[in-house]
């Protein structure tokens, strides 16, 4: 389990929260929830916007020894529907109608209210036992849970804190969603220093770059979206930044004319990182010696080989392939578990990422072999949108494939063959409607077929050179 120091504080609006009031919530929160049924190894499914009781239930879930499971607050009922299918938990906690509709649901505006006293005293959760479900999606098309363990989550933990520098002293926000791995570990690292976190309720970067001057934030820790925004401001100059040590960019590669002009315009580097929901923190550049080319090379405690895509063999530096990684903070599993045989082999992580090392160990991601599609650091199945696209009478095939895109990393295209007339409005509003905004169609290309092997496996990379890289 991962713990912090007393000095440590959460801010969110015009409060804050050391932590002894956090684990004074949490214990309250975790005698309730006792009281309620809730035991060691059960799942708690958590389906939370942007806010202090997030972090409490999270500690107190872990308290029970319990595992707790979240969900996007993005996500809508079919995508909602079928993660519970796969956690199986036992009790819910959430300020999302869609969880509430779905199971009964203790509502996390009933922790703003004074919970009765409580008190909870037991031994830590064994260092293997379960303590998060994520969800990243894999080939099949539909998501599945990544399993953390205590020990796992608290090596990437230490990792994150080292490869960044991260101290006690360090003071910064968090405006991504802590249901993704990326917003997770940023609270569970700077509170385990006992530093200090603002949490916002949504991003808007006026509030993000008057929010740097007034808490005197040390470490920015940004997404494309958000580098994208910073870069756009027509006022950056105006915001005072000087407390920041650096801008940290992950979950997506670096754009580096973006980070170029975010640094010459204030001053302030950049350091590129990489991590999966699976393995959180795979590569960090230097503190003060970043570059914007790589990745940097892998971290201390993280083995990692690039591997040829056909032999399997390990290949010469330079040369591209497969990015293999292991280490103590590579997830235990995921649900269903006949999904790890495709990631996971002989201990090692299967990326699914194309990229070389060089002579100097630098990392760097030039493809990947998966069919995931990544916007602003979420996964994105293509099999998931084209089953809704299927769903539509009008739509005889389709295939669905990203494209680079500045702001979000990859934009979502759809080529569609048609036996109706309907409209490339209708159907990007057909997805809109079922999936989360994130995986919503940014074009839809109509076709005369699609093309397939005679098994009926659809050539996806094909049809994407035929339709984007023919230009």
């Amino acid at each position: 389990m991962v713990s912090g120091s007393s000095a440590g504080v959460l801010a969110f609006e015009d409060r804050q929260y050391s932590l002894p009031e956090l684990d004074a919530w949490a214990d309250a929160l975790a005698a309730a929830l006792a009281a309620d049924g809730v035991t060691a190894g059960d799942a708690v499914a958590l389906m939370s916007s942007n806010r202090p009781e997030f972090v409490v239930a999270v500690r107190a879930i872990w308290r029970l020894g319990a595992v707790a499971a979240l969900i996007s607050p993005a996500w809508k009922r079919d995508e909602v529907a079928h993660a519970l299918a796969l956690a199986q938990p036992r009790y819910a906690l959430g300020d999302q109608a869609v969880l509430a509709e779905l199971m009964p649901m203790r509502h996390l505006d009933e922790l703003s209210a004074e919970l009765p006293p409580g008190t909870w005293r037991s031994d830590p959760p064994p260092a293997g036992a379960d303590a998060l479900l994520v969800f990243s999606s894999g080939t099949t098309g539909l998501p599945k849970a990544v399993r953390h363990t205590h020990s796992s989550l608290a090596a990437a933990v230490r990792h994150w804190r080292d490869a960044l520098e991260l101290t006690a002293a360090d003071r910064i926000q968090v405006a991504t969603p802590p249901s993704h791995i990326l917003g997770l570990l940023n609270i569970l690292t700077v509170l385990s220093l006992g530093a200090w976190v603002r949490l916002h309720r949504r991003f808007d970067i006026d509030t993000m770059l008057r929010t740097i001057a007034a808490d005197r934030i040390t470490v920015e820790m940004a997404v494309a979206p958000i580098a994208l925004a910073i870069a756009a401001h027509p006022d950056l100059e105006a915001f005072d930044l000087s407390s920041l040590r650096y801008i940290m960019w992950g979950a997506t590669p670096v754009t580096a004319a973006v980070a170029d002009t975010v640094t010459r315009r204030t001053g302030v580097p950049f350091v590129p990182a990489y991590g999966t929901s699976e393995l959180p923190v795979i590569a960090c550049n230097p503190v003060g010696a970043a570059r914007l080319d790589t990745v940097g090379r892998p971290v201390p405690g993280v083995q990692l080989r690039v591997v040829d895509l056909e032999t399997g063999a390990q290949s010469a530096l330079g040369m591209p392939g497969e990015i293999l990684v292991r280490s103590e903070s590579l997830m235990a599993g995921y649900l269903p578990a006949e999904a790890n045989a495709e990631a996971l082999r002989d201990g090692w992580f299967h990326t699914g990422d194309i990229g070389y090392l060089d002579d100097d160990g630098w990392l760097r991601i030039t493809d990947r072999c998966k069919e995931m599609i990544k916007v602003r650091g979420f996964q994105v199945a293509p099999a998931e949108i084209e089953a809704v696209l299927h769903e539509h009478p009008a739509v005889v095939d389709c295939g669905v494939f990203g494209v680079p895109d500045a702001g979000d990393g990859e934009a979502i295209v759809a080529a569609v063959a048609r036996r109706a007339p309907v409209s490339d409005a209708e159907l990007c509003a057909l997805v809109g409607d079922r999936l989360a905004s994130y995986k919503r169609l940014r074009r839809v290309v109509f076709v005369p077929e699609i093309p397939r092997l005679p098994s009926g496996k659809l050539l996806r990379r094909l049809l994407k050179e035929r339709l984007w890289m023919s230009g």
